[in-house]
């Protein structure tokens, strides 16, 4: 009855600090994942900063943190079951964002199991953090990408012309006359959003306001990071309409976006100063300040055998366990014909085969291909590639095309969705592209061969793929894509029809290549 305070905390944290080991065992596919994504593209490389300004903030709280725990929630242990499922589900479809925020969520179970609502009110703003440091999907990364790239090159044109600089604009490509410049994807400006995003965040929970000037201040990093890229563009516009093309690349050009990130910062400050000028007129430094959390609220922790933690301990471990044996189980695999016996003439279609860098092939992680180019007559053209996958987990996935297209240096000017007829009536959607590089401009289909289904929509597709793993023990499918040049005459609705004339007699024979 007279235990101390500091003897009621010692009791659990030990086996708190057990959990989060298992925790990290059992999420690891997820996190491994996330720290290669930090690595790999510049505009996640402030993830790896994001964990440490966590951890620093719950040292700041540290005095508040040892009079907080007890009060123990089985809330938790219902969170814990909620975050295992994402795990499994992420597992299962190598949708690693399930993974990565289902550990998110572990971590609150967790301190709901140490410490209850008390605990979780103390720590709550470090874990929330965490979110910014998980990367989009690849494909989304993707279309925010491209989106923003032909924004950015509309204003900062219009920027240009306002200068009395005679500017052309097609697609991303800003035409100078003696000089062309391409707006390529690093410069769409989310190598600036998203690390903005993060300090917007920790810039309006430190901002003595109204909520809804704190929800200005974070949504604001937005539309800021746009207007300065645009910015930026037109800077090296004019720089290379007076100084030449040298001025694009090089030390430069990268210290320009250095400046942008630090103007974008200014501009989050000042617009404190305009809140604090128009209310109580403090100094801008005086109302950005972490709010003091008094902590408190622990009751006498329970005896072990009644400690929500008794029962997160083993459900983390059964969960490790299920994730491993998830990698280990053999799936179900039908026969099928290889895509290189994909036949190379179809009717007055005749094709030309090849194959991929071998390196291009193992990054691509596919186990069947075949890519080819279908000739009928002398003009009409057409890439027909189709990519087998007869295991979707551990991440090895078909690789969305709205990613890889970028990637080639290719900018994507038009998106949507169109209707294919086959013969007989047969009909279903494709993704329809429009992509443009150096003066050229190319139309792709592209759509998932998945155990019987067609799918566009790539969110349904992992949603069917979830289901089909859990219900009929595959995870087997296929991307493909056409793709034809849009002659410089030709209206782009004569290359669907060319497409689409192709595709009567090319889709009906993928069934012997890719099971139903």
């Amino acid at each position: 009855m007279g235990e101390s305070v500091v003897g009621r905390i010692g009791r659990m944290p030990m086996w708190f600090v057990v959990a989060i080991a298992l925790a990290f065992f059992a999420y690891f596919g997820g996190l491994a994942e996330l720290v290669s994504r930090w690595s790999k593209q510049e505009e996640y490389s402030h993830g790896f900063f994001i964990p440490l300004i966590s951890l620093w903030l719950l040292w700041q709280r540290r005095d508040a943190l040892k009079i907080s725990i007890g009060a123990p929630s089985w809330v938790g242990v219902l969170l814990l079951l909620v975050s295992i499922g994402m795990l499994l589900m992420g597992e299962l479809t190598a949708i690693f964002i399930l993974v990565q925020y289902g550990f998110i969520l572990c971590l609150v179970a967790l301190l709901l199991c140490l410490g209850g609502k008390p605990l979780l009110r103390v720590t709550f703003l470090p874990v929330l953090l965490l979110i910014f440091a998980v990367p989009l999907p690849y494909f989304v990364d993707s279309q925010l990408s491209w989106r923003l790239q032909l924004v950015s090159s509309q204003i900062g044109v219009a920027v240009l012309r306002a200068l009395d600089i005679s500017v052309f604009l097609e697609g991303n490509i800003i035409d100078l006359g003696s000089y062309r410049l391409q707006v390529v994807e690093a410069c769409s400006g989310l190598r600036y959003l998203y690390p903005l995003l993060s300090i917007g965040f920790l810039m309006a929970y430190m901002f003595r306001g109204p909520s809804w000037q704190k929800a200005v201040l974070f949504l604001s990093t937005i539309p800021v990071t746009v207007l300065m890229n645009s910015l930026r563009i037109a800077a090296v516009g004019v720089l290379v309409e007076r100084w030449g093309i040298g001025m694009a690349d090089g030390f430069l050009h990268y210290f320009e976006g250095w400046i942008i990130f630090m103007t974008c910062l200014m501009f989050l400050l000042a617009l404190v100063w305009v809140f604090e000028r128009l209310g109580a007129r403090r100094n801008v430094l005086d109302v950005l300040s972490f709010p003091t959390i008094a902590g408190g609220g622990a009751d006498p922790t329970p005896t072990l055998v009644r400690h929500p933690l008794t029962l997160a301990l083993p459900m983390l471990v059964l969960a490790g366990l299920a994730v491993d044996g998830i990698g280990q189980r053999e799936e179900l695999r039908l026969d099928r014909v290889p895509l290189n016996a994909f036949p190379l003439i179809l009717d007055d279609w005749k094709a030309s085969e090849s194959r991929l860098d071998t390196q291009v092939e193992i990054s691509l992680g596919l186990d069947d291909y075949v890519i080819a180019d279908y000739r009928r007559g002398e003009s009409d053209v057409v890439n027909f590639y189709a990519a087998y996958y007869g295991s979707q987990r551990k991440g090895v996935s078909p690789h969305s095309p709205q990613v890889c297209i970028p990637g080639g240096g290719w900018l994507i000017t038009g998106l949507g969705r169109e209707p294919v007829t086959l013969f007989g009536g047969e009909g279903f959607e494709v993704n329809r592209v429009i992509i443009e590089r150096a003066g050229q401009r190319q139309l792709v289909y592209y759509w998932f061969e998945q155990r019987g289904r067609r799918i566009a929509n790539e969110y349904w597709m992992k949603w069917y793929l979830l289901v089909d793993a859990l219900m009929r023990n595959r995870s087997d499918g296929a991307l493909v894509r056409v793709t034809t040049a849009i002659g410089t005459l030709e209206a782009p609705a004569d290359a669907d029809r060319r497409l689409q004339d192709f595709m009567k007699l090319s889709v009906p024979r993928l069934a012997a290549h890719v099971p139903h």
